[in-house]
């Protein structure tokens, strides 16, 4: 026996569309991992290293715990990987700044500058303090390669002791960036002027 339907009223609208969820695009691997890294970046300037984790970093980009995981394996990686987009960016920087000197004879102080910002205001000296207290010396792998093959492909220039001045140059941010507000405050001097007299410090052992 068949069914009888009723009737629809003809005033009555009728729609066989229904709301599809929301998917996220899909990402390529790489894609993914410098989004991820982004967004790594943008917590540890905004609330320092300890804030950087698997799922900060997932909740910033509206992924999953586990998608984070898949892609770096642990905090300790994802922190190492985000060090080493870090430095390599600040290397190309610091290199071509360098070479530009050789040619004009400039001021070395746009290198202390940029040296300087990338351990205060890019949160570098904050990711490296922490590594090192908390153990993650593995972590600082990167940065430390990328300083030690900067030296090597820029080579001496001049007689200037390149190996020396870097090194100065490095411990001096990192303490800078460290604790150079606090330090500054305290002695009553301009924020300033530990870059000033590194640069003109270095200025002097570079010789031109």
């Amino acid at each position: 026996m068949s069914t009888i339907l009723p009737a629809i009223p003809s005033n009555c609208i009728v729609t066989t569309d229904f709301a599809m969820p929301h998917t996220r695009p899909r990402l390529s691997t790489d894609e993914m991992r410098r989004i991820a890294l982004e967004a790594a970046r943008t917590i540890l300037i905004d609330e320092g290293p300890q804030a950087v984790t698997l799922m900060a970093v997932a909740k910033r980009i509206n992924r999953t715990h586990a998608n984070i995981l898949h892609h770096f394996g642990s905090a300790g990686d994802l922190r190492r990987a985000m060090a080493e987009m870090m430095i390599n960016r600040i290397i190309v920087e610091i290199g071509e700044a360098v070479l530009r000197q050789r040619e004009t004879a400039g001021d070395i102080r746009e290198v202390v500058d940029m040296t300087f910002d990338a351990f205060e205001k890019q949160g570098m000296a904050a990711l490296m303090s922490w590594m090192i207290l908390s153990g993650e010396h593995e972590g600082l792998a990167p940065i430390l390669d990328a300083v030690h093959n900067l030296v090597e492909q820029l080579g001496e220039h001049r007689g200037a002791p390149l190996r020396q001045i870097t090194q100065i140059l490095v411990l001096s941010a990192l303490g800078d960036g460290m604790i150079g507000g606090p330090i500054a405050e305290a002695l009553e001097v301009p924020r300033e002027t530990a870059r000033a007299t590194v640069a003109q410090q270095l200025q002097l052992m570079r010789g031109w």
